[in-house]
């Protein structure tokens, strides 16, 4: 994808990976809209990007996030790509975990951006990406962590079934799996303490990695051996 003048949705403006990568999309000649859950937060963040549009949305009305996608296509005047960068986590062992925090995790990190991109992939024509955000506990979930990382390999799975299914009209679907993120993330978990961590790796380094996947029609940004985080074409 040609950044100068793509016109791209990011639903999660408002967190710190969601705010950072419109920012830097921006300032390579993008045409970001943007939509997050806190208003204020929001505000800012356009203000940053001369007055990008910008929406309020909840994670949880499925429905509010495909009429976003409308509302976008609507702004910019069409869509090139939509990368969804909203989820939320929980900590504790599964039988602690409710039946309500469970569906809350698969709604966040799940159906919420499968309901942006399902809305999106009629409008995104060849050259268009639609991506979202997983992790890496989507491929080796850890303890206490069984419904946050089921909602994010579930995400995972579709993603990989839509990038089938999207390659014979020449639209990228993109993965974008994150390690451990110097976000402070963990700390608003709806439920339980996280576990000790290592120092997170810098927000820049996944801007960076997801400019250059988008850039380069990329599947997959994952944690790399040679570098913190690779792009997988």
């Amino acid at each position: 994808m040609e950044l100068r003048g793509a016109r791209i949705l990011v639903p999660g403006a408002t967190g710190q990976i969601g705010a950072a990568l419109v920012t830097r999309l921006h300032a390579l000649g993008a045409r970001p809209a943007l939509a997050g859950r806190d208003a204020d937060r929001l505000a800012q963040v356009s203000a940053s990007c001369a007055g990008a549009p910008a929406r309020t949305f909840d994670a949880w009305d499925l429905d509010a996030c495909a009429q976003t996608v409308d509302w976008a296509s609507s702004e910019l005047g069409g869509l090139d790509g939509v990368v969804v960068c909203v989820g939320v986590a929980a900590f504790g062992p599964a039988p602690e975990v409710s039946d309500a925090v469970a569906e809350h995790l698969a709604t966040v990190n799940a159906l919420a951006p499968m309901a942006f991109l399902r809305a999106a992939a009629p409008r995104v024509d060849t050259g268009g990406v639609l991506a979202a955000v997983t992790g890496v506990v989507a491929e080796a979930a850890p303890a206490r962590m069984a419904d946050y990382a089921a909602a994010k390999a579930a995400l995972a799975a579709w993603l990989t079934a839509v990038r089938r299914e999207q390659r014979r009209r020449g639209v990228n679907v993109l993965e974008i799996n994150l390690p451990h993120m110097d976000t402070h993330f963990a700390d608003r978990a709806v439920q339980g303490e996280p576990p000790g961590l290592a120092p997170g790796l810098p927000v820049e380094e996944a801007v960076r990695a997801v400019v250059t996947a988008l850039s380069d029609g990329a599947r997959l940004v994952r944690p790399g051996t040679a570098t913190p985080l690779e792009v997988v074409r």
